[in-house]
């Protein structure tokens, strides 16, 4: 159902939000941020966030490991779409290369590059940080390779 006015008969659409964000590496670490804000404060995630209006997706990408980790970085590849209908959202997740030094910004408690080994697996803030990191494990080693989508099975599942 929609919301649709009787006297003009305007549609008010309520369209899901776009997340674009990245797995950013540095000789052969990960980039994560632990969250200083709600939903899941306090648990690490990858550098990620809304699209705004007037963005690609890739500026967008750009611009939340900037305002999450004060990091400059480069975009490689698409690495994977999410649909995330229970929470009306569609995450685009990049491949990325950190060009800069890093630190905690505003959304942030704290940033750290993280040998694989390393990875707080069970302090992860969001499914779709593991299915990311995952996929990206699964493709380091290509050059190129077909993006993902959700895991079989994960069509339904929210935050």
């Amino acid at each position: 159902m929609r919301r649709v006015c009787s006297h003009c008969h305007f549609i008010d659409y309520v369209n899901p939000k776009i997340v674009a964000g990245s797995v950013v590496t540095k000789n052969g670490q990960i980039l994560l941020c632990r969250r200083a804000i709600e939903p899941r404060k306090g648990y690490w995630t990858l550098p990620a966030g809304f699209m705004e209006v007037g963005e690609t997706v890739e500026d967008a990408a750009r611009r939340e490991a900037q305002e999450e980790a004060c990091a400059d970085i480069r975009i490689e590849q698409l690495l994977a779409v999410y649909s995330v209908p229970r929470i009306a959202q569609v995450q685009v997740m990049f491949r990325a290369t950190l060009e800069s030094d890093i630190a905690a910004g505003p959304e942030s408690e704290e940033v750290g590059l993280f040998d694989w080994k390393d990875i707080p697996w069970s302090e992860l803030a969001f499914p779709t940080v593991v299915w990311a990191l995952t996929q990206y494990s699964e493709t380091r080693h290509l050059p190129i390779f077909p993006p993902y989508a959700n895991p079989p099975g994960t069509a339904k599942l929210t935050h």
